[in-house]
């Protein structure tokens, strides 16, 4: 709760602010929050990974990893990830090391080839739309960029995407072909999808008939409390609700082993299935099977999985809570900023006020602290608002974040309070 304050008083608060950040920037800091990337010590809980296989050369249904072939890949690393991310293991394909790749060749596969349901190419087509869930992730938005597919931003709430809008949206517009969905801890909000959310978007009406749920579960196994997130089943409630082949599912290894070495995976109907293989055979003689089967020794089971991303919360739950006990320590009750505390997943969000984003990301550059460029977390890179700043504390060493985000609440008091001066 704030309390409206006196001209002087907010003079002697700037004044505060001034001298803090006059601080900040002699320090001589290089600090980075730009990047949700794993730090070297999380990494280094997969260093067994680069030992393996060790000889072994045959997976269980007799294929010799080295050779070519194997397009689907290999099937007992798909049954260790089938409930991860909720798909049978005979739908969900193994693949290379990136999940952004496999959302790029399904974009690419529509645009060039006929859709399960599609009347048409989506290339010969005179407009292509997605629907931008805000905030939300750049490289999604990236990619409808790089292919001419219009964004049209919709509102995230507390249980996902504001479904009335979308729902009105999908219904009225058949250009609209897809939606970007981070459904469990999104990027950036934390936002954990409600089952009602998944039940609206499975069984909604679309003016389109190849309408895609792009889903993208990037964060299935990434918990920072006792109590995990649980989403419901987008691709059964799609085959129930009578849309079987509405979903696609992405999920990847990446930030649970190798982030550069990892494995990714699709899931979706069989029809959706087969699609994907016809296309990617023209592609691809099949992807690094030895390293699926590295992850295959590694990991043993989904029980493994599930101890492995233990070892990975001990490392990561340390820095979130630095965040949150920085964030009010500095900012709480200043009426400057709000902020979500997230239950998993890689990032915080600060909401600072209207027109001040850009500004605060620019201060904190200047002073040796890069944040991910205010935003990117919407299309086009432009925050109407401009009040929208992603946190990323997974990559710094607990000290260097904290100073990181000392540096960053110095530069929220100094821009807001400029602001509510300047009124």
């Amino acid at each position: 709760m704030t309390t409206e304050l006196s001209p002087d008083a907010l003079t002697g608060l700037l004044d505060r602010a001034r001298q803090d950040y006059q601080d900040l920037a002699g320090r001589g800091l290089s600090l980075d929050l730009t990047r949700g990337k794993p730090a070297p010590e999380q990494l280094d809980l997969s260093e067994d990974l680069l030992s393996l296989p060790g000889g072994r050369y045959t997976s269980t249904d007799g294929t010799d990893v080295r050779n070519y072939g194997g397009l689907q890949g290999l099937p007992e690393l798909r049954e260790i990830f089938a409930g991860v991310l909720q798909v049978p293991a005979g739908q969900l394909l193994a693949a290379g090391n990136s999940s952004l790749e496999l959302m790029h060749d399904c974009l690419v596969h529509a645009l060039l080839s006929v859709l399960p349901g599609a009347e048409s190419r989506w290339v010969e087509q005179e407009r292509i739309a997605f629907l931008c869930p805000v905030p939300g992730y750049d490289r999604h938005f990236a990619l409808c960029e790089r292919f001419g597919i219009d964004m049209i931003p919709v509102p995230m709430t507390a249980e996902g995407p504001d479904m009335d809008v979308v729902e009105r949206l999908v219904a009225e517009d058949p250009a609209i072909k897809g939606i970007w969905c981070v459904p469990k801890y999104s990027n950036p909000d934390g936002v954990c999808y409600t089952d009602e959310t998944v039940a609206r978007l499975a069984g909604m009406r679309t003016a389109a008939p190849d309408f895609r749920v792009f889903w993208d579960n990037a964060y299935a196994a990434h918990h920072l409390t006792d109590e995990p997130a649980e989403i419901a089943d987008l691709l059964a409630a799609c085959a129930e609700a009578g849309n079987p082949d509405r979903a696609f599912v992405f999920g990847s290894t990446s930030k649970i082993t190798a982030a550069g070495a990892g494995v990714a995976f699709f899931g979706a109907s069989p029809a959706n299935v087969q699609w994907l293989l016809a296309n990617n055979a023209k592609r691809s003689i099949g992807p690094d099977k030895v390293n699926q089967l590295r992850h295959v020794l590694f990991l043993r089971d989904a029980e493994g999985v599930r101890a492995h991303m233990a070892r990975q919360r001990a490392l990561l739950q340390p820095k979130f809570e630095a965040v949150q006990r920085i964030l009010e320590a500095e900012l709480g009750g200043t009426g400057l900023a709000k902020w979500t505390q997230p239950k998993g997943g890689y990032f915080v969000t600060l909401e600072v006020p209207d027109g001040c984003a850009e500004d605060v990301v620019r201060r904190a550059a200047e002073a040796g602290i890069v944040l991910t460029p205010a935003g990117a977390t919407h299309p086009y890179g432009d925050d109407p608002r401009d009040a929208t700043i992603r946190i990323a504390p997974s990559y710094p060493g607990l000290a260097d974040l904290e100073q990181a985000m000392l540096g960053l609440t110095t530069c929220v008091r100094l821009v807001g309070y400029e602001q509510r001066l300047a009124r």
